[in-house]
Formats: structure tokens, C-alpha cells, sequence
């Protein structure tokens, strides 16, 4: 059940009432009894707490075994890959560009 502001049309007094949404019965100021208004108020902002609001949250069982198998036993398959990447062309091939470039300009 949602907490609404209502504003007495009297006094002015302004409070808050938590009831159903479906109650549609005439509400009263608690200071002078007379009717009241609903004030129209911005939301609350939402906050997500737990889990189940990340796409990770929902990975498939063969996503999570294979990313324990890399956690595990990453060290040598990890190296492997990164190794491999490294040699092709990464620091070392703009290194021997370099050198190669000094070599030729002099």
C-alpha cells in the first residue's frame, strides 16, 4: 500500500496517509476535520538491491564452469593467450617498427 500527501483545503496543513489504492473515501485534515486534497508528489527513486538485477546473475551453468575453469586453472591458459597476442604484434612489433624506422632514416 502506497503513503500519499494530502493538503487540508482549511487550513493548509499538509500530511501523509498510507492506505489501499482502491479506498476512494473522502479524506480528513487530523488538526481541523475538514476535507483534504491529494497533493501530487514525485516518486520515490528506485533502488535495486540483491541479486537478479544483473545480466550476470543469470549466466548459464556451462558460462559459470568454464569461468571457473579459467579462475582455477587461468594461470597457464591465461599466459597462453595473452602470449600468443603479445608476440604478434603488441609492444614488441611497434618496438622493431621503431627500430627499423631510426635504421632506414639514417
Amino acid at each position: 500500500m502506497p503513503t500519499y500527501v494530502y493538503r487540508c483545503k482549511k487550513c493548509k496543513h499538509r500530511f501523509e496517509l498510507f492506505h489501499s489504492i482502491k479506498d476512494d473515501s473522502p479524506k480528513r485534515c487530523p488538526r481541523c476535520r475538514s476535507k483534504a486534497e491529494r497533493v501530487p508528489v514525485g516518486g520515490a527513486g528506485l533502488l535495486f538491491k540483491g541479486s537478479g538485477f544483473y545480466i550476470t546473475d543469470y549466466r548459464s551453468k556451462a558460462y559459470k564452469e568454464k569461468a571457473r575453469g579459467e579462475s582455477s586453472g587461468g594461470s597457464g591458459s591465461k599466459g597462453g593467450s595473452s602470449g600468443g597476442g603479445s608476440p604478434g604484434g603488441g609492444t614488441s612489433g611497434g618496438t622493431s617498427g621503431k627500430a627499423g624506422g631510426a635504421s632506414s632514416g639514417a
